[in-house]
C-alpha cells in the first residue's frame, strides 16, 4: 500500500521548520524568558525557583542521594573528591510497586508505609551506621511548591500515583520522620530539586561553562542559571518547565493529538517533540495517509528502528504491520523511514531554537561565551540523528557562535545532582 504522492509531500511540508522560523521561535522563547523573569503568572515558562546555583566543581565529601521521580527509588552514597571527580560507594533501590506482593503507590497505599521504606533503604545504603553525619539531596520529579532548597511541598501526584498523605506535605518533614522512627538520626535531609536541574549541576560539576541542562527524553523540560545581572539576586538555576512553551504554530496533526490528550491545550512543546508523544504523531499522520479514523500506537522505540532500517525496509515492514495491520510495501516502507525523520528532526529543532532562546538571554548585549549545554535523556542518547539535528539547527541560528556552544550528554545526573545539591546546602 502506497499513499499519495501530494498528500504526502504535504504531510512532510507539516514537519519542516524553516530557518526563519526557528529564529522566531528562539526570540518569542526569549520573550517569555523576560515576561517570565518579570510575572510568572504572565509567561508560558513557570520559571520555578531552584534555590541553587552552580557548584564550583570543588565540593568535597561524602553524601547520600535519593531519586525518586518514578515506579523505582534509588539511594546513592557518593563522595565527591573535587575537580569534577566522584565515586558511587554504594547503590541500592527498590521498585516501589510489585504486581501481587506489594504496591506502595497504588490507591489505598500510605505515606508512612512509603517512607518507611525510603528510611530502610537508607539504613541500607549507609550499612546501618548511625553514627557518620550524612547530609541528604533529594531528586523529587514531581509538581512541587518550594520555598527553599529543603522546604517542597508536593502539590499533585502524576505518573498514576495515589499514595496517601503526601499531597500538601513537606516531603523532606516526612523523610526526617521516617529516619526518625528507625533511629536514624546521623541522617539529614537538607535538599530537594528537579531532575532537570540534578542534570545542570551534575554537568556543571564535571565541565564547567555548563549554564542550561535539560531532560529530551518521554518528557522535556529545560532549566538555566539566571544570573540576576540587573539585581541584587543572587544566580540561581531556574526550572523553567518549558514542555509547557505555547508561542508555537501546531500543526493539524498536532491540534488532533492535544485534543484526543488529557489536558489540551497543556504541555504544547512537550507534545511536540517528546518520546513520549512522537510515536503517537506518527500514528495519526499515518492514518490520515491511508485514510483511516484507526489509532495507531508507535512508540519513539519503533521511530529509531525505523530510522536506523536498511533499504530492504524488512523491520520497518513489520513494525507497520505490528502496530497498524498494513502490509506496506517497500516504497511505502522508504516513505515512512522519511516522515519517520521528518518528525524527529523538527523535534529536534524545536528544541535547540529553546536552548537558543537562553543562550541569547545569557548573552544579552554582550559576545556569546563559551559553553556546553547539558543533555539527558533516551531521544538525545539514542535516537540516530538526534544530535545531528540539533547541531545543524544551532549552527543556522548560531552561526559563527555555533562552534563554541555545544551539546553534550550527561547520563544518570539525578543522583550525582543531588548529591552536589546537599554539599552545596551547608
Amino acid at each position: 500500500m502506497a499513499f499519495d504522492k501530494e498528500k504526502f509531500n504535504d504531510c512532510l511540508a507539516q514537519f519542516t521548520v524553516s530557518k526563519e522560523e526557528l529564529n522566531t521561535i528562539a526570540a518569542n522563547f526569549r520573550q517569555d524568558l523576560k515576561i517570565g523573569l518579570k510575572n510568572p503568572d504572565d509567561s508560558s515558562l513557570r520559571m520555578l525557583k531552584s534555590y541553587v546555583g552552580l557548584p564550583t566543581g570543588k565540593e568535597t565529601g561524602e553524601y547520600l542521594a535519593m531519586d525518586f521521580g518514578g515506579t523505582n527509588v534509588r539511594i546513592l552514597k557518593i563522595r565527591l573528591d573535587g575537580d569534577g571527580k566522584y565515586e558511587i560507594v554504594k547503590k541500592v533501590g527498590k521498585p516501589l510497586r510489585v504486581e501481587g506482593e506489594y504496591d506502595y503507590i497504588g490507591v489505598g497505599s500510605k505515606a508512612k508505609d512509603m517512607f518507611d521504606l525510603f528510611a530502610g533503604l537508607i539504613d541500607e545504603a549507609i550499612d546501618g551506621d548511625h553514627e557518620t553525619k550524612y547530609l541528604l539531596g533529594h531528586t523529587f520529579s514531581f509538581p512541587s511548591k518550594q520555598t527553599n532548597l529543603y522546604n517542597a511541598r508536593l502539590i499533585i501526584w502524576t505518573k498514576e500515583f495515589a499514595t496517601e498523605g503526601v499531597e500538601g506535605e513537606v516531603v523532606n518533614d516526612l523523610l526526617k520522620d521516617a529516619l526518625k522512627r528507625k533511629g536514624i538520626t546521623n541522617v539529614e535531609p537538607t535538599a530537594v530539586i528537579n531532575d532537570t536541574v540534578a542534570v545542570l549541576l551534575s554537568a556543571a560539576y564535571k565541565k564547567g561553562s555548563t549554564y542550561i541542562g535539560s531532560i529530551y527524553a518521554t518528557g522535556h523540560n529545560t532549566c538555566y542559571l539566571e544570573p540576576y545581572a540587573d539585581s541584587d539576586e543572587q544566580p540561581m538555576i531556574l526550572n523553567l518547565e518549558s514542555g509547557n512553551f505555547s508561542k508555537l504554530a501546531p500543526n493539524r496533526y498536532d491540534k488532533i493529538l492535544d485534543d484526543a490528550s488529557e489536558r489540551p491545550g497543556e504541555q504544547r512543546l512537550e507534545k511536540m517533540v517528546s518520546g513520549r508523544y512522537m510515536g503517537e504523531i506518527l500514528g495519526v499522520v499515518l492514518a490520515d495517509l491511508w485514510g483511516t479514523d484507526k489509532k495507531y500506537k508507535f512508540t519513539s522505540i519503533d521511530m529509531s528502528a525505523i530510522i536506523e532500517d536498511g533499504s530492504d525496509f524488512k523491520e520497518t515492514a513489520r513494525i507497520v504491520e505490528e502496530k497498524a495491520g498494513v502490509k506496506a510495501d517497500a516504497e511505502t516502507c522508504g516513505q515512512v523511514q522519511t516522515l519517520v525523520k521528518a518528525i524527529l528532526n523538527r523535534s529536534a529543532r524545536l528544541v535547540t531554537a529553546t536552548f537558543v532562546g537562553i543562550v541569547w538571554q545569557l548573552t544579552g548585549n554582550g559576545k556569546t561565551k563559551p559553553q556546553h549545554i547539558a543533555v539527558d535523556g533516551s531521544v538525545y542518547e539514542k535516537m540516530p540523528g538526534a544530535k545531528e539535528s540539533i547541531d545543524q539547527a544551532l549552527k543556522e541560528l548560531l552561526g559563527e557562535d555555533a562552534k563554541i556552544v555545544d551539546t553534550v550528554l550527561d547520563n544518570g545526573g539525578s543522583g550525582l545532582g543531588a548529591a552536589i545539591a546537599a554539599a552545596m546546602s551547608k
